[in-house]
């Protein structure tokens, strides 16, 4: 993870970890944000993308890169593909949120839309094979996941004593990241990942040992539902012992409210995910425990919020 943060160095910010006290105190705990959020492009997958880029050879370079994403990875790709002067090409379902439809494009990169999202993996292969592009892949690549993992050093400079951490979870990106930088500085703490409730990814991948595909419901939390979780992400749940969680379509909403209304913090269904599953009780902590929840990142439709909000 250190070799990580050394490689994507200044291109990255070094994102709040803001002290939640009112809202820890309702659950009894002592409540710090890691927020996301304000990182580049608006949420953490600038890490992982920039990483990648970065590590690619001077011949992986020169071909392009080419991802699949229904939003922020998107935009991290295409973000991190400008940073380093080379063409990016974004495969994205049709139905993606119009506004990380239009960061994209803001970006630079080309995009190519897919209407049935259970086959946009066989659509960027499509797209790769025919233009010999370089995949960087959303969630089950070790390169990226060490990119995400670079918030939990962060995080251990500003509380080294935190005993649980709690991440979204969608593909597996941000966990598998974290999951392993938290087993190597923090090895006594407890790692939670919440799933949405409604569309569950990895418990079902544990209980058949290997991914399976997942249920796509529509949610405000897009970014917690991919076709699948990654191979490596749930080898390192198996590993390290994560804990998996389900939190619902309501307490992902009411979270993105009290955010919004209690800390300030605009964010998108999934950045609020980890914050509403303590605040709902999916997570069981002990009183008094320190807690770092991931907002994983902001970027939420004007009209999306607007329906949240009520």
């Amino acid at each position: 993870m250190q070799a990580a943060r050394e490689r994507i160095g200044a291109g990255v910010h070094k994102t709040p970890l803001l002290r939640a006290g009112a809202l820890g105190e309702a659950a009894g705990i002592a409540l710090h944000l890691k927020c996301e959020n304000f990182q580049k492009t608006g949420s953490f997958k600038a890490r992982g993308a920039l990483h990648k880029v970065l590590s690619l050879s001077d011949e992986e370079r020169a071909r392009g890169v080419v991802t699949v994403s229904a939003g922020n990875h998107a935009a991290a790709v295409a973000w991190a593909a400008r940073q380093a002067g080379i063409a990016a090409v974004v495969v994205m379902p049709a139905a993606a949120p119009k506004a990380k439809i239009e960061a994209v494009r803001e970006y630079g990169a080309e995009i190519v839309f897919h209407e049935d999202r259970t086959t946009l993996f066989d659509r960027v292969a499509e797209v790769r094979r025919e233009r010999g592009l370089t995949f960087v892949h959303p969630f089950d690549d070790p390169v990226v996941l060490a990119g995400a993992g670079t918030c939990v050093l962060e995080i251990v400079e500003e509380v080294p004593e935190v005993d649980v951490v709690v991440v979204p979870l969608g593909g597996g990106g941000l966990l598998g990241g974290v999951a392993t930088a938290v087993r190597g500085l923090l090895p006594r703490a407890r790692i939670v990942a919440v799933e949405l409730a409604e569309g569950p990814g990895m418990g079902p991948a544990l209980a058949a040992g290997k991914p399976v595909p997942a249920p796509r419901p529509a949610t405000v939390a897009d970014g917690m539902t991919p076709p699948f979780v990654g191979a490596l992400p749930l080898q390192i749940v198996q590993r390290t012992g994560v804990e998996v969680v389900g939190v619902g379509e309501a307490a992902i909403r009411e979270a993105m409210r009290t955010l919004m209304t209690r800390a300030k913090l605009v964010v998108e269904g999934a950045g609020a995910a980890a914050f509403g599953a303590i605040a709902s009780g999916a997570v069981r902590l002990e009183r008094g425990a320190t807690v770092v929840a991931i907002v994983s990142g902001g970027n939420v439709d004007l009209d999306r919020l607007s329906e949240v909000l009520g």
